[in-house]
């Protein structure tokens, strides 16, 4: 199911580029065309043109060096894991081509070249649930429900199994796409009117698309009629097959909240507002595990970002050369920007996106003199999706987002107050601690999937000279509600910012992966410490028992 209709992209599978896992192109002496000989003077030299940007730079039809480390039988049949991993590459790569600002044909890129190079899964065709792909679960584009083997087709509304290979009397679908393309009908949540046309469809305009999967569904009824558009159209009622997850049914009762911001129609409801007033989304407050208790949190100060109670930290920073200097009255973009050097040459948003974990990202700060909607200030300007704090089943407080969440969205800041080890007390629940073990994960793209040199891989080890403490016990924000999970979709990022000539460490949170609505928001809080069991296990010890229940559960944490 998909709300609102999505831009269908077809990709080129006609090229003939080709990558060794090298350095890229050759970089060696290129032969002299006809012209003046080389050193000549004389005559008139007329500009160079530049040169046109081809748009298959990027492409690749083989590279036999590269691992996908994705095995012959998991190409075939997949599984959380996988599913997981294969969508985060693609979303690394999609990333990296905007900022590059590679001009087209990025999704064509990213979906080919993973499937080319054996980033992929479940190709094996099958009627019913696909291995690693659950309910609920949303896609932003196209190529990723087929890279993940949801569906087939990159153009057709229909996938379908032949009458030979179905083992059925007759062709078979196998998943269909209902896109807002032509006059589908949802009568209820479990049943729709799927409307095929026999003739040219409607024309319409690319816009944003989430697609959500909802599910398996049987074919109950079918007819031809003549639509509206005087074209015979072919509709096929679809009923939803019972005791599933719930999955566009979610997206329409958040529809619902979203609508009604500022009254809240459900039960459960505790506070219209936790922040009370200091966001500019309100944050609401609900208990639909028992509806009668209205107990809220415990009482804290809510601050909108960090609190430093007159703590630096001393990251050998030279004062002079704070601040973006030369961008007067303009954004940050140019490669003259002192802050953009810091962070490699390049910004590390792209529409408001994070594009690639690293040890440290720059913002600009209070010196630079770039205006308050530069791209390179994003986790100081707030939240930007609306989120609630509701009652877990299991683990009390949680957080979750009425607003489907794109892998490398900005969530929100882990607020609190800086701290040293020695003012941290012993029954702190709310304390980020970055000197703790994580469970380690690559997010970033890989260099070789774009023919870019494997030396180019960013490094996502985060290593601070000093501990950083901060508690969300006494004030904080909507992070401390956050739990923890071995199995998380949020991850941290240190940003570096400065104010008033002092230089601070502040923790964003971003999104993992691509979050469905209502889903419990969570990151790896870490543990304290490790212990090898025998040669290869390691086993991660923390403090308390950890309740996440996923297939990644470690048993401990903090």
């Amino acid at each position: 199911m998909v709300s609102p209709p999505p831009t269908l992209m077809v990709f080129d599978d006609f090229n003939n580029n080709s990558y060794d896992g090298g350095a890229g192109p050759s970089t060696g002496p290129r032969k002299r065309g006809r012209g003046r000989p080389k050193g000549s003077k004389n005559g008139t030299r007329k500009p160079k043109k530049p040169k046109a940007y081809d748009p298959n730079s990027k492409l690749i039809k083989s590279c036999p060096k590269f691992d996908s480390g994705i095995t012959k039988a998991e190409r075939e049949s997949g599984n959380l894991e996988i599913v997981a991993s294969v969508l985060m590459r693609f979303d690394a790569i999609r990333r990296r081509l905007h900022q590059v600002n590679q001009p087209k044909d990025i999704l064509t890129t990213a979906s080919t070249n993973c499937m080319r190079l054996g980033v992929r899964t479940n190709m094996t065709r099958r009627i019913g649930p696909i291995p690693g792909v659950q309910v609920g679960d949303i896609f932003y584009y196209w190529g990723e429900m087929c890279l993940v083997g949801l569906h087939r087709d990159m153009a057709a509304g229909i996938d379908y199994l032949s009458a030979k290979r179905s083992g059925v009397d007759g062709h078979a679908a196998t998943s269909v796409v209902t896109s807002g393309q032509y006059d589908d009908e949802t009568e209820e949540l479990d049943t729709l009117i799927y409307i095929g046309q026999d003739g040219k469809g409607k024309n319409r305009q690319p816009c944003d698309q989430v697609f959500i999967y909802d599910g398996l569904y049987l074919v109950s009824d079918f007819e031809h009629v003549i639509g509206k558009s005087g074209f015979k159209e072919f509709r096929f009622k679809l009923v939803r097959k019972p005791d599933q997850p719930s999955g566009y049914a979610i997206w329409k009762s958040v529809e619902i909240l979203r609508n009604h911001d500022l009254i809240d129609p459900r039960e459960g409801s505790i506070l219209g507002d936790l922040s009370f007033g200091a966001e500019v989304l309100r944050v609401p407050l609900v208990n639909e595990v028992d509806e009668d208790d209205k107990t809220i949190p415990e009482d804290f100060d809510y601050i909108r970002s960090q609190c430093y109670s007159g703590m630096m930290f001393d990251l050998n920073v030279d004062i002079q050369s704070l601040g973006c200097h030369n961008c007067e009255g303009e954004s940050c973009s140019h490669q003259n920007c002192s802050c953009m050097r810091k962070n490699g040459g390049e910004l590390p948003y792209h529409n408001n996106i994070l594009v690639s974990r690293k040890p440290l990202i720059y913002e600009c700060g209070g010196s630079c003199p770039c205006p308050i909607d530069c791209p390179n200030r994003l986790v100081q300007t707030g939240l930007k999706i609306h989120l609630e704090v509701f009652k877990t089943a299991n683990c009390g407080w949680g957080l979750r987002s009425w607003d489907p969440i794109r892998a490398g969205t900005f969530i929100c800041e882990f607020a609190g107050v800086s701290k040293t080890k020695e003012e941290v007390e012993e029954d702190d629940d709310y304390l980020f601690d970055t000197s703790r073990i994580y469970h380690s994960f690559i997010w970033n793209y890989e260099p070789q999937l774009l023919r870019e040199d494997a030396s180019k891989q960013v490094s996502e080890v985060i290593n601070f000279p000093t501990q950083v403490l901060i508690s969300a016990k006494e004030k904080g924000n909507v992070g401390r509600f956050m739990n923890h999970s071995c199995w998380p979709n949020v991850f941290w990022q240190p940003i570096e910012y400065e104010n008033n000539g002092a230089t601070y460490v502040r923790i964003g949170l971003f999104a993992m992966k691509h979050i469905p609505p209502m889903t419990e928001l969570t990151y790896d809080y870490g543990v304290s410490c490790v212990e090898k069991n025998g040669e290869d296990e390691i086993l991660y010890k923390g403090k308390k028992i950890c309740l996440c229940g996923s297939v990644k559960c470690r048993g401990s944490f903090g």
